[in-house]
């Protein structure tokens, strides 16, 4: 495939979003219309990153200052400004740039979600081994979907209405309960383990019915081909 036939497939692949996406959109270009010029895209980007750095950090740090696990819904408020805005900043003022977008934008967000679980596993607010499998799912996950953008133009960022904005939205309730909550659940369950193996088996249904969807599809289209 040309370069020219891969920019032209990320410009015109359709965006799946979650059940926030119409707010979400209009919120996200109400605010780039509002942007500082001196601000761009690659700003954002790093704004983003940087909180999910920060984020994890915080979570390492809640093991000796619980208080700490409050912030980090900061820090997401913060990543979901960068992340969420720095595409829509680029395109409303006409200056996309879809193949390197898509590829520092995602190359940092599996870096971030490395960062994150390992930060809630220092913290003991979540097992090593749910915090290994939920990571390995969601890469196996973000692979799949790279994967799709290339060969079928379809960027699909949300599964079962649910995406990043969903996701961000959920561990922060899930801070605010294990903030006031610090207990073990009987019979000694963390609540974020509970979360992160409802989380672990939502993302491998969801990888494995794109999988076979999308290769079903790829198969029948060339076999017709």
């Amino acid at each position: 495939m040309s370069t020219t036939a891969v920019e032209a497939g990320f410009q015109e692949a359709p965006r799946e979003l979650g059940v926030t996406g119409s707010v979400e959109k209009r919120a996200l270009l109400w605010l780039a219309a509002r942007m500082p010029a001196r601000v761009d895209s690659d700003h954002l980007t790093a704004l983003g990153f940087g909180a999910t750095l920060g984020a994890a950090l915080l979570y390492a740090a809640s093991a000796s200052h619980p208080w700490m696990v409050l912030l980090v819904n900061v820090a997401l408020l913060a990543n979901w400004f960068g992340d969420s805005l720095d595409g829509t900043l680029a395109r409303f003022r006409g200056r996309s740039r879809p193949r390197y977008g898509f590829y520092v934008d995602h190359l940092v967000d599996s870096i971030g979600v490395a960062a994150l679980v390992l930060g809630l596993a220092a913290s003991g607010l979540m097992g090593p081994t749910v915090a290994a499998a939920l990571l390995v799912a969601y890469l196996l996950l973000s692979i799949e979907m790279f994967l799709a953008t290339y060969t079928l133009a379809r960027f699909k960022i949300a599964y079962g209405g649910l995406g990043g904005t969903e996701l961000r939205i959920a561990l922060a309730l899930v801070n605010v309960a294990v903030f006031l909550w610090p207990g073990p659940l009987p019979p000694g369950v963390r609540l974020f383990d509970v979360a992160g193996v409802a989380v672990t088996a939502a993302l491998g249904v969801a990888f494995t019915v794109s999988a076979v969807r999308n290769a079903v599809r790829l198969r029948d289209e060339e076999t017709r081909g």
